[in-house]
C-alpha cells in the first residue's frame, strides 16, 4: 500500500484549528523532552547524524523510487541503482577535483608573500587593530591573576587524520545502509503507524503530516539544488573568463557552499578573493570573481529562491540563523546543511499536533 492509497482511504477534510496548550505541565514536559533529545544528539552524534542524513535523502529520493516502481523495476534493484548513481557521482566528482584542489593547496604557502604585497593598503588598519588587541591583553593581564600555561601534547597528525578518515567512512557506510533499507521499505513505517493509531482522526493526521513533510522538504531541497547549480555554473564561467583557472573546481565549491546559508557564501567570497589575488595581475580585476559571486548570490538568495519557496516555507529568519549556528556547533558542516530542513520538519509537525501548535506559531515567519 502506498501513500496515495492511504490518502484515498482517508477523507481529505480540513484539520481543526490548533490551539495553544493551557496546561503548564505539558510545556514543561515538552521542554524536558527537548533537552534530553538534544543531549542525545550531542553525545550520540556519530550515530544519529548519518541516520538523519539518510532520512532527509529518503524524502528527496522517494519520488524517484515511485517512478521506477511504475516502470516495474524491483524495489531492491531500484534502491541500489539510486544509491550507486548518487554516491558514485559524488565520489567521481571528488576524485576529479582532488588534483586541482591539491594544486591550489600547494600554491597558498608560496603565494602568501604575493598576497601580503598586494594587500599593503590594509596594513595600517591591521596594525591599528593589533595594537588595540595588545593593549587590551596587557590590561587584562594586569587586572587579573597570572594564569599558568600548561602545554598538552596531543596525538600526531597521522593519528588525527586516521581518526577523521575512520569517522567519515563509518558515517558514510551508516548513511548508505540506512538509506537503502528506507528506500526499499517505502511506506511501511507509515502504514504500520496508521494501523496502530486508535482513532480515525489520528490516522488521517499521521498521513497528512507525512505527505506534507515529504512534499515540502523534497521541494525545498530540489529547488535549492537547482539554484545552487546555477550559482556554481555562473561562478565557473566567471572564474574561467577572468583567468583564475580550474573553473570546475570553483563552480563546485560555490555549489556546495551555497547549501549553508550565510556562512557558506561568506566563505565563498573569501576563497574567491584569495584565488583572484593569486591568479590575476590587475588588482581591480582580481576582485571581480568574488564581486560577481556576491551579485549572483544576492540575485539567487534574495529574489529567486524566496519567490519559489514562499508558499511552502514561512520560517522566522532569526530562528533560521540560530538553528544554523546551533547545528553547526553540534554537528559541523552537515549540521548546518540539515538545519533548515529539520526546522521545517519541526514546524510542519507542530502545526498539526494540537499540544505543539504554539511552538509552530512561534517558528512561523
Amino acid at each position: 500500500m502506498k501513500t496515495n492509497t492511504l490518502q484515498t482511504d482517508i477523507e481529505a477534510e480540513e484539520l481543526p484549528e490548533a490551539t495553544a496548550p493551557t496546561d503548564i505541565r505539558t510545556v514543561f514536559q515538552a521542554g524536558q523532552f527537548l533537552l534530553m533529545l538534544l543531549a542525545a544528539c550531542y553525545f550520540a552524534g556519530e550515530i544519529i547524524l548519518p541516520v538523519i542524513l539518510a532520512l532527509v535523502l529518503n524524502l528527496v529520493l522517494q519520488p524517484v523510487m515511485r517512478v521506477l516502481e511504475r516502470l516495474h523495476v524491483p524495489q531492491t534493484l531500484a534502491a541500489l541503482a539510486i544509491i550507486v548513481v548518487l554516491f558514485g557521482s559524488a565520489v567521481g566528482l571528488g576524485a576529479a577535483l582532488s588534483g586541482p584542489a591539491a594544486s591550489w593547496a600547494q600554491k597558498m604557502p608560496e603565494g602568501l608573500p604575493r598576497l601580503q604585497e598586494r594587500l599593503t593598503f590594509l596594513s595600517k588598519p591591521i596594525q591599528t587593530l593589533q595594537k588595540f588587541l595588545h593593549q587590551a591583553e596587557d590590561l587584562a593581564q594586569g587586572a587579573g591573576p597570572a594564569v599558568a600555561t600548561v602545554a598538552v601534547q596531543g596525538g600526531g597528525l597521522n593519528e588525527r587524520v586516521f581518526n577523521a578518515t575512520r569517522t567519515i567512512a563509518s558515517g558514510l557506510f551508516t548513511t548508505v545502509l540506512v538509506l537503502f533499507f528506507l528506500l526499499v521499505s517505502g511506506d511501511t513505517f507509515l502504514r504500520r503507524l496508521v494501523e496502530i493509531l486508535p482513532r480515525f482522526k489520528d490516522k488521517r493526521q499521521a498521513v497528512h503530516i507525512s505527505q506534507q513533510i515529504e512534499a515540502d522538504i523534497s521541494a525545498y531541497l530540489a529547488t535549492i539544488t537547482l539554484m545552487n547549480l546555477g550559482v556554481g555554473v555562473a561562478t565557473g564561467i566567471v572564474t574561467a573568463a577572468c583567468g583564475v583557472g580550474d573553473p570546475v573546481l570553483w563552480g563546485t565549491v560555490a555549489f556546495l557552499l551555497n547549501y549553508v546559508p550565510i556562512l557558506g557564501p561568506l566563505i565563498g567570497v573569501t576563497i574567491l578573493g584569495f584565488a583572484g589575488l593569486l591568479s590575476i595581475d590587475p588588482l581591480w580585476l582580481a576582485f571581480v570573481p568574488a564581486g560577481v559571486y556576491v551579485l549572483v548570490h544576492v540575485i539567487e538568495g534574495e529574489t529567486i529562491t524566496p519567490m519559489l519557496l514562499a508558499k511552502r516555507f514561512t520560517i522566522n529568519p532569526v530562528l533560521v540563523i540560530l538553528s544554523l549556528v546551533f547545528w553547526y556547533w553540534m554537528w559541523g558542516i552537515l549540521g548546518a546543511i540539515l538545519a533548515v530542513p529539520m526546522l521545517a520538519i519541526a514546524k510542519i509537525i507542530c502545526d498539526r499536533v494540537q499540544p505543539l501548535a504554539a511552538f509552530g506559531h512561534f517558528i512561523e515567519g
